[in-house]
C-alpha cells in the first residue's frame, strides 16, 4: 500500500482474490459471502488498518422502497414491441411488489448502457428485474459487468449452470417435450420445429432439445430438416412456415418454440388452404392471453405468470435485504390442450 494515503476496499479486493462488492458485503458479515472469505476479507481489512467511510455507507444504504422492471423491445418489422407474454407478467410483479410494501418502476432496457448506474447508484431503485433480453450471448456479458458491480438484478431467462446473475426461468426443456409428446400421442410422426437452436437463444434451444427428448422416448425418428428457425415474432412464424410448405417436405404437425410463432405459422398454413388442425396440427409455448381466444384456439405450454412475478420479486429482494443464499429458481411448466391440435390418422 506504499504511496496511498489509506487503503481502499479495491486493495482488499486484490489482496483477497475476491470482487470489490464482495469485500464490502464480507466486511457486513452478509451470509452472501461464505465464512471463510469473510473472514479472509475481514484479516486483511484489519491488516491495513482499513476503516469502512460510515458516511458513504450509509449513503448506499438509504432504501427507496421502489423496483425497476426493465423491459426488452423486440425488434418487429420496421417497429419495436414488447412480447405480450411479458405484459402478461407485469400484472403478477406489480401485485407481488405491492405485497411486499414495494413500488414498481416501468422503463425499457435501451434507456441507459449502465442500468446499475441509472438504478440503483442514483437512488432510484433498491433492485432491478429484467424481462427480455435479445440475444443471450450480448446481454450475458453485461450480465456480467453488473454482478462484478454487486447490483441487486435478477432475469427472466434461461436457468444455466454457472451463469453470472441470477435468473428466473421456466423448464424449457420439459415444456418443449410436453408439447411434441402430446403431437406423437395423437399419431403424429412427421412433426417440424420452428425455432432456433443456437446459444444465443437458449430458451429455444432447450425448447428443441424437449422436441428431440419426446421423440427419442417415443422411438420415432427425427427429421432434422424439418427444424427452421424463427424467432420472437409472428412476421418469424409466418416466413419461417412459408419455407417449410416450400421444401415440399411431408409434415403433419408444427411444434413452434413460441405462440407468436404459431400464430404466424397458422396464417401462413391458411394462405396455403391448409386448415388447422385437419390438415397441420399446431402447438405453441407461452400461453398468451390471446391463445385461447385464436380459432382455433391454440394448444400450448403454458408458463406460469403468478408464481413467476412472485418468484422474481422474491428473489430481487432477497438480494437487496442479504437475506440468505439465493440461487436461481426454474419453474414447471403445464400442457393446456385447445382445439388447434387434431388426432392424426394417416
Amino acid at each position: 500500500m506504499k504511496g496511498k494515503n489509506k487503503p481502499t476496499s479495491v486493495d482488499i479486493a486484490h489482496l483477497a482474490g475476491v470482487s470489490q462488492p464482495t469485500v464490502s458485503r464480507a466486511l457486513r458479515n452478509s451470509p452472501l459471502v461464505s465464512l471463510e472469505t469473510r473472514l479472509r476479507v475481514q484479516k486483511i481489512a484489519q491488516e491495513l488498518n482499513y476503516k469502512v467511510d460510515v458516511n458513504a455507507r450509509n449513503l448506499r444504504s438509504q432504501r427507496t422502497n421502489t423496483l425497476a422492471l426493465l423491459l426488452f423491445e423486440d425488434k418487429g418489422e420496421g417497429e419495436r414491441f414488447i412480447n405480450p407474454f411479458f405484459l402478461s407478467m407485469l400484472g403478477s410483479i406489480t401485485r407481488a411488489t405491492a405485497n411486499r410494501g414495494y413500488d414498481l418502476l416501468v422503463s425499457f432496457q435501451q434507456l441507459s448502457d449502465d442500468w446499475n448506474a441509472e438504478y440503483e447508484d442514483a437512488n432510484k431503485a433498491d433492485g432491478i428485474i429484467f424481462l427480455g433480453y435479445g440475444d443471450y450471448t450480448t446481454y450475458i456479458k453485461r450480465i456480467s459487468e453488473l454482478d462484478r458491480q454487486g447490483a441487486h438484478f435478477v432475469t427472466w431467462g434461461p436457468v444455466i449452470e454457472n451463469q453470472p446473475g441470477l435468473f428466473v426461468g421456466c423448464n424449457n426443456e420439459q415444456g418443449g417435450q410436453l408439447g411434441t409428446q402430446h403431437l406423437i400421442n395423437n399419431g403424429h410422426t412427421k412433426i417440424a420445429f420452428l425455432g432456433d437452436e443456437s446459444k444465443d437463444y437458449p430458451e429455444f434451444r432447450d425448447r428443441y432439445r424437449g422436441y428431440l427428448n419426446a421423440h427419442q422416448e417415443s422411438k420415432v425418428s427425427v427429421d432434422e430438416s424439418l427444424r427452421f428457425n424463427a424467432f420472437f415474432s409472428e412476421e418469424s412464424g409466418y416466413a419461417a412456415t412459408k419455407e417449410l410448405i416450400k421444401s415440399n417436405k411431408e409434415f403433419t404437425a408444427i411444434s413452434c418454440a413460441s405462440d407468436l410463432i404459431a400464430i404466424g405459422a397458422i396464417k401462413a398454413l391458411r394462405e396455403n388452404g391448409l386448415k388447422v388442425p385437419n390438415d397441420i396440427a399446431i402447438v405453441g409455448f407461452d400461453d398468451i392471453p390471446t391463445a385461447e381466444h385464436l380459432a382455433p384456439a391454440l394448444t400450448t405450454i403454458r408458463q406460469d405468470t403468478f408464481a413467476a412475478g412472485q418468484a422474481l420479486v422474491d428473489s430481487v429482494l432477497m438480494l437487496v435485504n442479504d437475506e440468505k443464499e439465493v440461487s436461481s429458481t426454474l419453474l414447471e411448466t403445464k400442457l393446456i390442450i385447445r382445439d388447434s391440435c387434431g388426432t392424426h390418422n394417416g
